[in-house]
């Protein structure tokens, strides 16, 4: 029996997979329908994250996919909540999870069991309807995500005590009406805080992004007019990046970033340019910079009562509100905290997912980390992993080899990422898929396929890494995973072709029979 906590992506993703290997999974969700971050609500939940109705996925559809389910082929390549929030349900109702989920229930409390060495077991104490009531799981899969307690570092901001403005975290952020006519400051640049500048840009008098750090910015469409994820998150991208010497590595990032705008023309350059900063994706901002709505300006020295001073400037900025998109606190307020250490809002796990210390490897956390890519494969692909390990069929390497590797890892994301707010939680997402794919026996090999199937070998090396790549084998094998994977750009181009007849999907085909004559040319070179 395992326990689930919270019915959004990781969590029906980890029920599925429990369901997948014959385990019997309970999820508990303490709302009253599934989709956790993707279900808007205009009030804000405690205890739930917080949506703005005009978000849309920063990932495309066949990028985001579940590996055995892919999005309907009419829907747009970049998804409005409504319409990812409509795929998960599609997604529950045709695996049947729904019967496997309690809704409007509260977990309160998870605790070892007294024979826990032995057993692994967990005593967990859920709340309904005023009543709680105590199981006993024999694992746990806390999906319950890390963006419903907002960090506000107000020490961190010289004089907002007598600021006279309003101020608010971007959790609290729902529409622009409250921006109309006011002087704006968008404090942080992540996705959040872009996007609450450009819309408030629309109807407010001004409005200034405070970044003490800058961003990479990227659109959502990127070369020759196709989504930015299927471009760059491929094998053959991921090989070039990972066995690069560090300069020319981050040369290549700097070089690709740059192409649409130069980024220290429009003040956004990152501090420290040779970090692999994640990137920021928004369509609208270079524009928005050029016509004078949006103002970039470095970090707050210190607010007065109705301005704000910038480090580096001398002039004082005349501001009526504040957004601080400042992200969110890591916490699992039903765990004791010896069971997950959580240290400057990171957590020490393996893997990103278990912890390090346990007797027995019966707990599990899903969906705490950053990827450099889409989320919801991700999930799933720990969800299938952890699923395995439950069920004794993976095996973990001992505590002090875990150990070790999470220490070093902390060391490698300080050198690439750095050490700010929540960097360490970023890792290489197709490095991170190919491993956990290689402990459960699903990642593709590229080479057997390029001697059995070699369209379909070359198509997965030289194109996207679309999710279904990792059911082409291994347990859960798809049957479908093949022609998914094949007519991914079928499904891209869908939507979007909507005036003049669908011919060849794309351009693709002819680079692969190009790269395929060089890869084979290269092979006969070699051989001889």
């Amino acid at each position: 029996r395992v326990a689930v906590v919270g019915a959004g992506v990781s969590g029906l993703a980890a029920t599925k997979c429990c369901l997948d290997e014959g385990l019997e999974p309970t999820c508990f969700e303490r709302s009253k329908d599934i989709g956790g971050l993707w279900r808007y609500t205009e009030h804000i939940e405690a205890g739930r994250p917080s949506l703005y109705p005009s978000v849309i996925s920063n990932t495309s559809k066949e990028m985001s996919a579940f590996s055995d389910f892919p999005f309907p082929e009419h829907f747009p390549v970049f998804l409005p909540n409504a319409l990812l929030l409509d795929y998960l349900r599609r997604y529950a109702e045709h695996f049947s999870l729904r019967e496997h989920i309690r809704f409007g229930t509260k977990v309160v409390s998870i605790r070892k069991r007294p024979d826990f060495a032995t057993t692994g077991q967990w005593n967990v104490v859920t709340e309904a309807g005023g009543k709680q009531t105590s199981d006993v799981f024999d694992a746990v899969m806390i999906c319950s995500g890390n963006f419903s307690e907002p960090s506000l570092p107000l020490q961190c901001f010289p004089g907002i005590e007598r600021f006279r403005g309003q101020y608010f975290h971007s959790r609290q952020y729902k529409h622009p009406d409250v921006f109309q006519g006011k002087r704006v400051l968008v404090v942080g640049m992540g996705n959040s805080g872009v996007d609450i500048a450009v819309e408030a840009s629309r109807v407010a008098a001004k409005v200034t992004i405070s970044t003490s750090r800058g961003a990479w910015l990227l659109s959502r469409v990127f070369e020759h007019g196709y989504p930015w994820d299927m471009i760059l998150n491929t094998r053959l991208m991921s090989l070039i990046k990972t066995n690069l010497p560090g300069p020319l590595s981050w040369w290549l990032i700097n070089y690709k970033v740059n192409q649409w705008f130069n980024h220290e023309n429009y003040g956004l350059q990152p501090e420290k340019s040779w970090l692999v900063r994640e990137p920021v994706l928004n369509d609208d901002l270079p524009s928005y910079i050029l016509t004078g709505r949006i103002t970039i300006k470095p970090g707050v020295k210190e607010f007065k009562d109705n301005s704000v001073l910038f480090h580096s400037c001398s002039e004082e900025e005349p501001i009526d509100i504040v957004f601080f998109c400042t992200g969110y606190t890591v916490s699992f307020p039903f765990l004791e905290e010896s069971v997950v250490r959580v240290e400057n809002r990171h957590a020490s796990l393996y893997k990103y997912v278990f912890p390090t210390h346990l007797q027995k490897p019966t707990l599990a956390v899903l969906g705490l980390i950053k990827p450099l890519g889409a989320i919801m494969p991700v999930v799933e692909m720990q969800a299938r992993w952890v699923s395995r390990v439950f069920k004794g069929l993976c095996k973990l390497p001992s505590h002090s080899v875990m150990e070790k590797e999470v220490n070093e890892k902390k060391k490698n994301q300080v050198q690439w990422f750095g050490l700010t707010f929540d960097e360490v939680l970023k890792t290489e997402w197709l490095v991170y898929l190919d491993t956990l794919a290689s402990y459960i026996g699903a990642k593709p090999s590229v080479l057997g396929l390029l001697c059995t199937d070699p369209w379909l070998a070359l198509t997965i090396f030289f194109g996207p890494c679309s999710p279904y790549q990792y059911r082409l084998g291994g347990p859960g094998r798809w049957e479908g995973a093949r022609q998914a994977i094949l007519t991914q750009w079928d499904r891209v181009l869908k939507p979007t072709r909507t005036r003049v007849p669908a011919g060849s999907s794309s351009s693709f085909p002819s680079l692969l029979i190009v790269m395929g004559f060089l890869l084979l040319l290269a092979a006969v070179i070699f051989g001889f």
